[in-house]
């Protein structure tokens, strides 16, 4: 195909980055498989941004017979969008799982987190305006044939990475690799960000918990008591998930009615919340043991929520309280900040 003019082939790319960001943000939040298309989405885009590289390096060749004191900035951008292409491709087809302790999708994704500034920059310096002569017949054959083409490549890498036999063919749906399935000890101990494990003393520990008829605070020997059990899959935002079977006690078992609340605060004794719609209520369970043994202080001892069909960050470990509120679930950071 003939190269498009340098305004065209500047706005596809940016255009592509942008879905790629979004379907990005997208792909860790979901953690059910009615949210499989948003993954689906970010690797083809990711497809659509290799296939834009052969027109996109004529423009920076040329760029760089110009000696701007900005060619520097260009060239990192360069290197990181490289960095996070590869390192995506390698995490999705197995090739590359980790390099020197840090998962191939975090590598991808600390990639990408550094680029987007310089996306920015790049577009403020140098901007592509849109007109409306790019709205031509001729500029949208060139878009819709360059999804087609990203389309059919995804497609057939995938059937490529599954015939071959390559690591990439076992992932679940949202790029994870299992990890420690039905062996707790062996599961990984990731924890969301700086929040580390603490020191909890279960004598006096206390779960509380604040519903429409007011406080009141419960034991480990309490809650232990329970043993209702659930098979649930944690899938954690660092590239691994896990089935695992659970027991404790459902956290609609603990509430004594809602009273018109809107959302279920659920805090961490290290400061650590989420915040679930009350329509969550019936799925959740504070788990006290895994695997038939007690929790082990890094997997949440003593109390850790159990959060099926959402991913790793939901799943708060060492919960020491549990509060309706009358604020929605979504007034919070979409990530935890911390």
């Amino acid at each position: 195909m003939r190269a498009p003019p340098p305004r065209i082939t500047n706005l596809a790319l940016l255009a592509a980055l942008l879905v790629a960001f979004a379907s990005g943000i997208g792909a860790v939040a979901a953690g059910t498989a009615s949210g499989r298309w948003v993954a689906v989405v970010h690797g083809v885009v990711g497809v659509a941004v290799v296939l834009l590289v052969p027109w996109k390096s004529m423009i920076v060749r040329r760029g760089l017979r110009r000696a701007r004191p900005s060619r520097w900035a260009s060239l990192l951008l360069a290197a990181l969008a490289i960095t996070a292409l590869l390192a995506g491709l390698g995490s999705a087809s197995g090739l590359l799982q980790s390099v020197g302790g840090f998962r191939g999708i975090w590598i991808h994704v600390a990639a990408a987190l550094a680029l987007l500034p310089l996306v920015v920059w790049h577009v403020l310096a140098r901007p592509a305006r849109a007109s409306r002569m790019d709205l031509s017949r001729r500029t949208l054959l060139r878009a819709g044939t360059l999804v087609a083409a990203a389309a059919g490549a995804y497609v057939a890498t995938t059937a490529v990475v599954r015939a071959a036999g390559l690591p990439g063919a076992g992932r679940r749906f949202t790029g994870s690799y299992e990890a420690g399935s039905f062996d707790p000890a062996a599961m990984p101990t990731t924890s969301w960000i700086d929040d580390v494990p603490p020191e909890v003393d279960p004598a006096s520990w206390r779960l509380v918990v604040a519903d429409a008829a007011g406080e009141r605070e419960l034991s480990l020997d309490e809650l232990s008591r329970h043993d209702v059990r659930l098979r649930a899959t944690l899938d954690c935002t660092s590239g691994w998930y896990a089935h695992q079977d659970w027991a404790g006690v459902p956290v609609a078992a603990l509430l004594r009615g809602t009273g018109g609340a809107r959302s279920l605060h659920v805090h961490s004794v290290t400061g650590y919340w989420i915040s679930f719609p009350v329509g969550d209520l019936d799925r959740l369970l504070l788990a006290t043991r895994a695997g038939g043994a007690q929790l082990s202080v890094a997997h949440g001892f003593p109390v850790r929520l159990v959060a099926p069909g959402r991913r790793g960050f939901w799943w708060v470990k060492w919960v020491d309280r549990i509060e309706l509120r009358s604020t929605p679930w979504w007034w919070q950071p979409p990530f935890p900040v911390t």
